[in-house]
């Protein structure tokens, strides 16, 4: 049996509570938990039967591995409390809004040397891990042109828009690490827009429902992003890839959210993914097992925070492009 590792959850809304249940079904994990709010935490730890701190602060001194699944304006704080705390920690994204709070976060992190993992869960997912293999391996030839979409079933409530940092940061900010982790290249150059069309309360955030831009990469490739917070079939993920020796596609099953209007051509035989959960559950649950297994080994961190710094740069510039009507090269962003 592994050595025993206690971790902490901080945050119990729909994915925190998910991660408790993962941690749970791994062998020698410990796990106690805490929330803003003191009677979810209760309600969670009595249903699940693990233990509840009081306070973040409380949590972090009976740990050794700390899992951040709060909002995300309050990831930088908790970060430097893991690092303070010399406590591992895995992060759920975006780690901060701005360069310069992630910054300060990781000069704390390396001065602690701790180990941070980041939540970028398509890393993990068996499609992507496939690609990138596929890619790395010349199967597809130098890439033309890559696809990724991310259609959200319904929006998110106005509380957790408003705290999102944008479409680009929160939506996209998984397409635009995995376009990285899948090509094995940079994006240098974003031309972005987007619109409210869906939910008219987003446009007074100064946010948009609907988004799409075109990217560069460092090999020369191009790159079609698009997005929206609602889809009327379910939660649609794909990336497509298009090369000189081959075209591969991720997220297209018999479950993917999108129907065939050709002659003859069915419904999909099974019913659509509802939720970010139901598409990529098992990856989940891969990255949180390679998390306990990092820190239990004390090997280096599967996504870093130069992970995360690389890809709010590009949700930082598309933005920026959004707003300015223009194309932005990423090391603009500062």
């Amino acid at each position: 049996m592994s050595k025993q590792l206690a971790v902490g959850v901080v945050g119990l809304g729909r994915i925190g509570t998910h991660h408790v249940q993962t941690l749970l079904g791994i062998d020698g994990v410990s796990v106690s938990v805490t929330d803003a709010d003191p009677r979810r935490a209760r309600r969670v730890g009595d249903e699940l039967g693990v233990s509840t701190a009081d306070t973040p602060e409380a949590l972090v001194e009976a740990v050794d591995a700390l899992v951040i699944a709060t909002s995300t304006p309050s990831h930088a704080r908790l970060l430097e409390l893991a690092a303070a705390s010399a406590v591992a920690a895995f992060c759920e994204k975006p780690v901060a809004l701005d360069l310069g709070t992630l910054q300060r976060v990781r000069d704390a992190v390396d001065r602690a040397g701790i180990v941070v993992q980041v939540g970028f869960q398509r890393r993990f997912d068996a499609g992507y891990v496939a690609a990138r293999a596929a890619v790395a391996a010349g199967e597809v030839g130098r890439i033309l042109v890559m696809r990724a979409a991310t259609h959200d079933p319904v929006p998110p409530p106005v509380e957790y828009i408003a705290a999102s940092g944008g479409i680009f940061s929160d939506l996209h900010i998984h397409d635009f690490d995995a376009v990285r982790f899948v090509s094995g290249e940079e994006i240098t150059q974003v031309y972005a827009d987007g619109a409210a069309l869906d939910a008219p309360w987003v446009g007074k955030l100064e946010d948009v429902d609907v988004a799409a831009a075109v990217l560069h990469l460092s090999g020369g490739g191009l790159v079609i992003l698009s997005g929206t917070r609602r889809d009327p079939l379910g939660y649609d993920v794909r990336l497509e890839v298009f090369g000189t020796g081959d075209s591969i596609v991720v997220g297209q099953d018999d479950r993917s959210p999108i129907r065939s209007v050709e002659p003859g051509a069915g419904r999909p035989p099974k019913p659509a993914y509802r939720d970010f959960w139901d598409r990529f559950e098992p990856a989940y649950q891969k990255e949180l097992a390679a998390f306990v297994q990092t820190v239990r080994t004390g090997a280096p961190s599967p996504c870093p925070l130069e992970e995360a710094l690389a890809a709010l740069r590009i949700a930082l510039a598309s933005e920026r492009s959004r707003a300015e009507g223009r194309p932005v090269s990423i090391e603009q962003v500062n």
